[in-house]
């Protein structure tokens, strides 16, 4: 029997303020909103810490008007760094663009590091390298070239100032889709079991920046994922209180234009801030093929788009207009049905037998470290080509308040290699991840469920029950629709 879907209408408005320059940015922006000028004062200091940024070019707009601004996110490896970095110099691993539309709202862009470009003077190589061959000012003449965007700032972060800023704001939590692992030398270490938790600093910036065995689409929807959380769960009122420590770490690891650097500069582009926050954030998803490369015949891996995709890009950034569906192609061709075919079975398979092998081993991990009864919900329907490629985990999450509650993760690896959602149980009843004000309740079954989005796509199905709270994430790229993750969410039984 093929399992029973219903239309998911789309949420009402979605809010979301901009985050601004990695964490630093946005928590500063927001501290300094409250503050009125001695507090924009202390932001034009600590700008001033830093050299300016010597760029060419930068657009001038009247006060009041749109404005775009780049922002880097680069790092410097210490010459004794021991995961593959050493002696690497500084390099731009995020590059975001981000329009401030008093009329339209906010609209972000991210380039990924591996997209094929020209860069001026060097020939064809992948963005990220104009940084490392001319430092910000060549990353801004690459990026207008390839887009034709009149950019009016620009602002360079080092990611060790957004993990000194993680632990400043006392660490986030964040749902972690699978298992991270790597202790070789060509790549940044990191271990990361699957499951919700907090990750503070160190290994926030590792799980952001992982790229081993990912595509570069994938990262930077796990970056996305990372601010979106910071984000939530962070109030104004926490970021007014460590405004100060934010402040000098913002001054320390950030750098800009020397147009910004002033009280004028700083007060204007807040202004947009302000006139924009009541309109919705609109987030441009990079549409582009990822090549396989040949590691034996020195052919690197590239992220391609045609000239009319990112014309077409281009102009929905400029117009503030939300890219719908998926964060981006997975890099893998799947077969296309006719036109009005249709999949009888909406993509999904009914296998309760793997789901109750799954939550036989989850119990058993769970009784090995004495965890105690956590009643374990597992699926009984799948997402065709899915499976389950890395063991349950039974573990322990500490609340903010110091409270110990119990937890399970069953991570089911999708059709495309770094796409894996999941099946989350915790005593815990109240996690920020289920604070979100555009969920959705639906009653099936005689089973309430919440449905918490990422602009139109569904990004978690929750339910409650009296001893815990259970949810089906989607993969990072948002690549399920909301019928399926309903239905994997009503097939979920006890054993």
């Amino acid at each position: 029997m093929s399992p029973a879907f219903e239309d998911i209408p789309k949420p009402g408005l979605w809010k979301r303020m901009v985050v601004g320059c990695v964490l630093i940015v946005f928590a500063t922006a927001s501290a300094t909103a409250v503050a009125a000028f001695r507090e924009v004062d202390k932001v034009v200091d600590a700008l001033k810490e830093n050299p300016s940024l010597e760029l060419q070019n930068l657009a001038k707009t009247d006060p009041g008007e749109a404005q775009t601004i780049l922002l880097l996110g680069s790092d410097r490896r210490p010459d004794n760094a021991t995961d593959g970095g050493a002696g690497t110099g500084a390099r731009s691993d995020t590059i975001i663009l981000v329009r401030l539309d008093p009329d339209k709202g906010t609209a972000l862009m991210s380039l990924p590091r591996d997209l094929k470009v020209q860069i001026p003077g060097f020939g064809t190589d992948k963005i990220n390298a104009a940084y490392d061959l001319g430092g910000p000012n060549l990353a801004l003449k690459t990026v207008r070239r390839l887009t034709g965007l009149s950019v009016n700032h620009v602002i360079n972060v080092d990611f060790q100032g957004f993990r000194r800023a993680v632990d400043a704001i006392g660490c986030i939590y964040l749902d972690i889709d699978r298992r991270y692992f790597n202790d070789s030398a060509a790549f940044a270490y990191i271990n990361i079991y699957p499951g919700y938790q907090k990750l503070c600093g160190e290994e926030a910036l590792e799980y952001a920046r992982f790229r081993y065995e990912d595509t570069d689409l994938v990262r930077s929807a796990r970056q996305q994922e990372v601010l979106r959380e910071a984000k939530q769960q962070i109030g104004t009122g926490q970021l007014y209180t460590d405004r100060d420590k934010l402040i000098r770490i913002f001054g320390r690891y950030t750098s800009s234009d020397e147009a910004l650097k002033s009280r004028q500069g700083i007060l204007r582009l807040l202004k947009l801030a302000v006139y924009s926050v009541d309109q919705p954030l609109r987030e441009v998803h990079f549409e582009g093929e990822i090549t396989e490369g040949d590691v034996a015949a020195g052919l690197p891996s590239y992220v391609t788009a045609s000239n009319a995709t990112v014309k077409r890009l281009t102009q929905q950034f400029l117009g503030v207009e939300e890219t719908q569906g998926p964060r981006g192609d997975g890099g893998a061709l799947r077969p296309r049905k006719a036109a009005g075919a249709a999949d009888p079975d909406g993509g999904l398979f009914k296998d309760p037998g793997s789901g109750k092998d799954l939550a036989v081993r989850t119990i058993q991990k769970a009784k090995r470290k004495g965890a105690g009864r956590l009643p374990i919900y597992y699926p009984t329907v799948f997402l065709k080509g899915a499976f389950a490629d890395q063991a349950p985990r039974s573990y322990r999450i500490k609340t903010p308040e110091g409270k110990v509650e119990r937890a399970y993760r069953m991570p089911i690896r999708g059709e495309i290699a770094g796409d894996h959602y999941g099946i989350q149980g915790t005593t815990w009843k109240n996690p920020p991840i289920l604070a979100s004000e555009d969920a959705e309740e639906r009653t099936q079954g005689g089973r309430t469920f919440e449905l918490h989005y990422d602009g139109d796509r569904v990004r978690l199905v929750a339910w409650r029950t009296s001893k815990a709270v259970y949810w089906v994430s989607n993969t990072l790229r948002q690549t399920l629709t909301g019928k399926q993750m309903l239905a994997i969410a009503r097939s979920a039984r006890l054993p």
